[in-house]
């Protein structure tokens, strides 16, 4: 029976509850973050908008003085962009002769600005700027502030522009535009709070959440450290009570089952192979067996010896094919299995190349077909194993003699190619069909309608070889033939 371990439930907001911790946090995050806006807000709003103000009148000023200096005052240019200045800055701007006749001014009413510029001449007399100035000013008639500059541009012409401090749009504009700056610090202080909260809160979910994961693959050897008050300890000291008492009744039956599995798969594995070959083999031997079988009547009751000697013939070729059936099969069997080892060496692939093709193309009786060949001039060494490749050579070239068409081509062709050595042979004839690619590679396969008979292992061998080595291969349809290929790297 599996002891259940007793331990404190907390209620939903007691002492030590998730929740409340939760709750707290989040209030805490919110209260702090409004708390700063708003002493933000209450202590650097005023002085951040005069001094954004008085920006706007020194660009300004500084607009206006490269235009004069570039004597482009009282162009249509110049007006256009003096006119956007004034609207989209709240401003009025007055630019005068020494003589006092107006050079450009953005409201109609001149002689207020004029007699307005004449007061601000008297109260800065005292003090000359060598460029501008700019003060904040009451205007007792309108009972207004003003944010009022006078300067001198570098033409000698002088200018005077204002802006009402109490423009309610732009106070509305520049508060939001503050308020996204001190909302931006106000998030980054309260996402580093909302970071050590969470991570305070997320540590113990982790940690439940590995044992947990271990739980599910069955794994209980390692318990959960986590020493908590709350849920989270409670929920923890379950688990890990759980996990022990599962971890002894699932040891023992873990070990048989993972023998009992070895046994099974091994089992299953010779069966499978026994089931293959004895398919295989009784497949394969049917045809000759059955034709040895008839010439061996024959030859019982034939009198002529001409024609025994013919059937004596038939019968040992036919033995002569089983044999080689039987050796090619252990061969690949050999391979498979791993029993058959490669025995890596250096050497000159393209005259390995030119015996194997020689012997089976060139030297061949009764080739009807254009042979047509590819091959580097100079030596392309590779590191593999010798017979083996020249193995894979010879099953290909076969391949492609058989295939064929009468009068066709056959196409060896050898390059050397950012350190690999591609070789590719090419038979015209009738293409494999498309279905049939996969299956070409597999033992004992062989095309309904090939016109030639074979064991339908030479693909087979070729597929094991270049796969125990990793080597890339292929085949390919083209347009009146095949293509087989396969690449290896060069060496020095």
């Amino acid at each position: 029976m599996i002891p259940i371990a007793k331990h404190r439930c907390c209620g939903p907001f007691g002492t030590y509850s998730l929740t409340r911790q939760v709750t707290f946090a989040m209030t805490a995050l919110v209260t702090g973050t409004v708390l700063l806006c708003l002493v933000l807000n209450t202590m650097f709003l005023g002085p951040f908008y005069l001094w954004n103000k008085t920006k706007i009148l020194s660009n300004s000023y500084y607009k206006i003085d490269a235009a004069a200096q570039a004597g482009s005052l009282g162009s249509e240019e110049f007006d256009i962009e003096f006119e956007r200045m004034c609207a989209n800055n709240n401003l009025t701007i007055m630019i005068i002769n020494a003589d006092q006749t107006i050079v450009e001014s953005s409201t109609s009413d001149t002689k207020t600005m004029l007699t307005y510029f004449m007061e601000l001449l008297i109260s800065f007399s005292e003090s000359q700027p060598e460029k501008f100035m700019i003060q904040k000013r009451h205007d007792g008639r309108m009972k207004s502030d003003y944010l009022a500059m006078w300067g001198v541009l570098s033409d000698g012409k002088l200018i005077i522009a204002r802006s009402a401090l109490e423009s309610i749009h732009e106070s509305s504009t520049m508060t939001n535009r503050f308020l996204f700056m001190i909302g931006g610090i106000a998030v980054i202080i309260g996402a580093l709070f909302a970071g050590i909260v969470t991570r305070r809160i997320t540590n113990p979910i982790l940690k439940l959440t590995e044992l947990s994961t271990r739980m599910a693959e069955l794994d209980f050897s390692a318990p959960c450290d986590l020493a908590s008050t709350d849920e989270f300890g409670e929920l923890s000291a379950s688990l890990n009570t759980m996990a022990e008492n599962l971890q002894q009744a699932l040891v023992r039956l873990e070990d048989a089952n993972t023998q009992l599995e070895k046994d099974v798969e091994k089992e299953r594995l010779l069966l499978a192979e026994r089931k293959e070959l004895v398919d295989s083999l009784s497949h394969e031997m049917k045809t000759p067996l059955g034709i040895i079988r008839a010439y061996a009547e024959g030859l019982q009751d034939e009198m002529d010896e001409a024609r025994k000697q013919k059937y004596a013939q038939v019968i040992v070729s036919e033995v002569e094919r089983m044999n080689g059936l039987i050796v090619t099969l252990l061969d690949l069997s050999a391979l498979e299995s791993g029993a058959a080892s490669l025995n890596v060496t250096r050497f000159d692939f393209v005259e390995l190349m030119e015996t194997v093709a020689g012997r089976l193309l060139i030297d061949a009786p009764d080739t009807n077909f254009e042979l047509q060949y590819e091959l580097p001039d100079q030596k392309v060494f590779v590191r593999t194993d010798q017979r083996r490749m020249e193995q894979v050579l010879s099953n290909l070239i076969v391949n492609a003699r058989k295939n064929v068409c009468p009068g066709g081509v056959l196409q060896l062709e050898l390059k050397v190619d950012s350190g690999m050595l591609h070789f590719s042979i090419y038979n015209q004839g009738r293409p494999i069909p498309e279905s049939a690619l996969p299956k070409i590679w597999t033992k004992f396969y062989r095309d309904s309608s090939a016109e030639y008979s074979g064991s339908g292992l030479g693909l087979s061998i070729v597929a094991q070889i270049l796969s125990m080595q990793n080597l890339p291969y292929g085949a390919e349809n083209r347009v009146d033939g095949v293509l087989f290929w396969f690449s290896i790297p060069v060496t020095e």
